[in-house]
């Protein structure tokens, strides 16, 4: 009876009657940034963690530099998908426990928990396997023999990591799930410094430790990861929010009705980030037709972009778990509610950065280039241009992303997918093509696609939400 009380807290309250509208989207509002502010700022952690990696291997030199900037970016392609299927525990739990009167509650969480956990040490033994012969991988792709060499062995080192960040992101999804993220954000945080004295002490053979370069590196950082999965494992375990769920109880029990959920939900949602990821990795090899300045003037863009993506992208995992409470407690009207609320922070909070793109970019860019050096002049004037394009860019991207959350709270998962592959490969892709090459717009004219793509892709997941969230109501 305990438990059950307890639970029924957690899930959304049923909106009162006589209270006003307005007060309802702001409690939502609230309730979404207590959600999205830690998982936000742990996301930009992340980036933390990862630009220190690429800081210290630039010490080691240029071939260490292009080394592992190669072995991340193959490492990212594989960990995406797998992240994007093991995402959809979030929703799945949410869906449990927004649901009122049910006496399985906790069972039927720690069902979904242990499958994704499944799920999550499976998908990673094939991607370590490439992980591993990634050397004559490259050869066979007509990399330098010296950069696979190089690249070997910071993969070999990385590859440890992969099962950790996943197990890291299926409790991420429990405990987000469970409105509780605040944890989630002090290990990560604490990740960043404990990443950086690891990785320079294995890199460079300081504080004790053996010198080993680029291995050193990936070892540092699957040391990190591994416990910062860990720390989460024991924090679950043991706080009195989550040890009641016991979700290594009857671990090696199998549960293929969740199993198989989980993968129909999820594998379309990792399909749309490899699709998304794809693109800009295409876009990269479009810029290199134009020489060294425009693929730094597009790195330099590109980043700053992924660094204020993360905001929307914490929104967007809040907007996951609202929606997916307000949809198992069946409440229509708290779904458009919750959306909409998600969609509308993403935007809002793209629109600030927007204008920090359109009136100062050559200032950020300076943050990259040294302005009194002449030789990055045109690298400069470039950048500050994408970033003109980046600026409109960013608010799309926030209402696209900020919305698929929202749908993947309806566990809508598969026509996104189509979506995407519509917006990014059969419009975007082919248009920088077209306003790159053929109509003469450079690199700003691959952008401009690319922001093409993504305002139609934003505009289609909003109607999407709108349409599906309204059936909802209607159905409540």
């Amino acid at each position: 009876m305990h438990d059950r009380t307890e639970l029924s807290a957690q899930a959304p309250a049923a909106p009162d009657a006589s209270a006003r509208p307005k007060g309802l989207r702001t409690a939502e509002a609230k309730a979404t940034l207590a959600l999205a502010i830690p998982l936000a700022l742990s996301q930009l952690a992340q980036i933390a963690i990862q630009t220190t990696d690429v800081v210290m291997m630039g010490w080691l030199g240029p071939a260490a530099l292009a080394a592992g900037g190669l072995t991340t970016n193959l490492f990212i392609i594989q960990i995406v998908f797998a992240m994007g299927v093991i995402t959809a525990v979030s929703p799945m739990v949410a869906h449990v426990v927004g649901r009122a009167g049910s006496r399985g509650k906790i069972r039927e969480v720690r069902r979904v928990v242990r499958q994704g956990l499944w799920l999550a040490t499976l998908l990673a033994v094939p991607f370590m396997v490439v992980c591993w012969y990634i050397r004559p991988i490259l050869i066979a792709l007509h990399q330098d023999p010296e950069l696979a060499a190089l690249s070997e062995g910071y993969m070999r080192g990385l590859m440890w990591a992969m099962p950790a960040a996943l197990w890291f992101t299926v409790l991420r999804g429990f405990v987000s799930a469970l409105s509780r993220t605040r944890m989630v954000f002090a290990i990560t945080v604490v990740g960043i410094p404990c990443n950086a004295v690891a990785v320079y002490a294995l890199m460079f053979g300081r504080l004790g430790m053996p010198q080993l370069g680029l291995f050193g590196a990936g070892i540092a950082s699957s040391v990190v990861h591994s416990s910062m999965a860990l720390f989460l494992l024991i924090h679950v375990l043991t706080d009195r929010h989550y040890r009641r769920y016991c979700i290594l109880g009857r671990f090696w029990h199998p549960e293929w009705s969740s199993f198989w959920e989980i993968i129909r939900i999820g594998a379309p949602i990792g399909g749309m980030w490899v699709i998304e990821f794809g693109v800009f990795t295409a876009a990269l090899l479009l810029m290199g037709q134009f020489g060294a300045d425009a693929m730094a003037a597009h790195q330099i863009a590109l980043q700053c972009s992924a660094i204020t993506f993360m905001v929307p992208l914490g929104v967007a995992q809040a907007a996951t778990v609202r929606v997916g409470l307000f949809a198992g407690a069946g409440d229509g009207a708290g779904v458009r509610r919750a959306g909409w609320t998600g969609v509308a922070l993403g935007i809002g909070f793209m629109a600030m950065t927007c204008l920090l793109f359109l009136f100062a970019g050559p200032s950020i860019v300076a943050l990259f280039l040294d302005p009194a050096d002449t030789g990055n002049r045109d690298v400069a004037v470039l950048a500050a241009q994408l970033l003109i394009v980046a600026g409109l860019f960013q608010l799309f991207d926030g209402a696209q992303a900020t919305a698929a959350g929202a749908l993947r709270g309806l566990k809508d998962t598969r026509v996104p997918l189509i979506i995407a592959s519509v917006g990014y490969w059969a419009i975007s892709f082919p248009l920088a093509i077209a306003l790159g090459f053929g109509a003469g717009g450079g690199p700003v004219g691959i952008w401009i696609a690319l922001a093409i793509g993504l305002a139609i892709l934003a505009v289609l997941l909003n109607w999407r939400f709108h349409r599906l969230s309204r059936a909802t109501e209607e159905a409540a």
